[in-house]
């Protein structure tokens, strides 16, 4: 956590002195406004380590007022540097390539205030409609046809969530549209992928009652989450539990023609007591004529495991929710998210997530819920 924490105040830092480098050479305060703004800055930099200790303290308004104000502006920040770092790349390779065609200096056609201006501009509307999109959540639909779904049994409609995030910022509102949208694809079985709740638990007790009012035939499941821990691994157990879900921790059971095998993420390790069972072994317990579902919060695909399941469903990366953050994610996670991926030995799909962390905004990567199909082979 304290690693975590110095990255995070670095590169933090770096963002807030580039855009202050920005706002100073297109504007050129004088002392008392640079000081201002650089208060502000500052004030926003400390403002989630502020926002964590108030939530604990049980503060909600104070800690709520402080998780828009600060995520929205780290959203804007965000937005602002990748678009900006842009622009500024842009315009010294255009004046490099001038400068060698003309052999002298080009002058500048826009002046710092005014390409501050125009990227300000187009930041406030990619942010109005990152709140559009991540309101907009979509849902996906895939089907797979097994032999190992009997025609007895049918059609098994799975609805996953993943990283809803439930919290300071995705709250009762939020999640009252996302059970909508799962009652409305009328479920077999529901599944959570991990981080279903962000933060201090007390704070959100009606959210148990929205989740705990859906109840499909064959039962709810949920797996921890990075998330989890970080709230705090019992508190988000017994939430998780109250809201009637069957939690699988390295676990697996047997639902009609289907295995539905879960695993803890790996951050438990550094935080609570984490199961020391292989993934593999686990897997090869499970009934060979069952369909096998794991469900897995990361989208590792671990080469011990590939045969023993049938499909693996994941999230945590949100397809980077802030374009192009993707690009980041892609690096360590290279499976496209919303989409089915064929492995070697079965399938994968990595949700893009149905809420957001950190900032309330969605740009290029729209929320979900999947419902995946499992059919009887034609």
């Amino acid at each position: 956590m304290t690693y975590f924490l110095l990255l995070y105040l670095s590169i933090y830092s770096i963002g807030h002195c580039y855009v202050f480098r920005k706002i100073k050479t297109a504007f050129q305060p004088g002392i008392t406004s640079q000081t201002a703004l650089a208060l502000f800055m500052i004030i926003m930099i400390m403002a989630p380590i502020v926002i964590h200790l108030t939530e604990r303290a049980g503060i909600e308004i104070g800690a709520r007022f402080w998780a828009y104000i600060s995520f929205s502006w780290m959203g804007l920040l965000f937005l602002f540097v990748m678009l900006a770092a842009i622009f500024d790349v842009v315009l010294v390779t255009v004046r490099m390539i001038h400068k060698n065609q003309l052999k002298k200096p080009v002058r500048a056609q826009i002046s710092p205030r005014q390409l501050l201006q125009l990227e300000a501009i187009l930041v406030f509307a990619i942010y109005g409609y990152g709140l559009f999109e991540a309101a907009d959540i979509r849902l996906e639909h895939i089907e797979l046809a097994s032999p190992k779904i009997t025609a007895q049994t049918g059609r098994i409609r799975i609805v996953q969530v993943s990283d809803i995030h439930l919290g300071l910022i995705v709250s009762e509102r939020r999640l009252t549209r996302i059970v909508a949208k799962i009652q409305e694809a009328a479920p077999d079985i529901v599944v959570s992928t991990g981080d279903l709740v962000d933060g201090q638990l007390s704070l959100i007790s009606r959210e148990i009652e929205l989740l705990a009012a859906i109840n499909p035939p064959l039962g709810k499941i949920a797996i921890t989450g990075n998330h989890e821990f970080y709230a705090g691994a019992e508190d988000a157990l017994d939430f998780t539990k109250a809201a009637g879900f069957k939690i699988l921790r390295h676990q697996g059971m047997t639902i009609g023609d289907i295995n539905v095998v879960g695993v803890d993420d790996p951050a438990g390790q550094f935080f609570s007591k984490v199961p020391s069972q292989k993934e593999s072994d686990l897997l090869a317990r499970q009934p060979e004529e069952n369909f096998t579902v794991l469900l897995k919060h990361r989208p590792d695909i671990d080469p011990d495991s590939l045969g023993h399941f049938d499909l693996q469903l994941s999230g945590h990366t949100h397809k980077g929710q802030i374009f192009p953050f993707n690009l980041v994610t892609w690096m360590f996670y290279p499976q496209p998210a919303g989409k089915l991926t064929k492995l070697k030995s079965g399938f994968l799909y990595l949700s893009r997530g149905t809420g957001t962390w950190g900032p309330p905004i969605r740009f290029l990567a729209p929320p979900e819920i999947t419902i995946i199909d499992l059919v009887p082979t034609r």
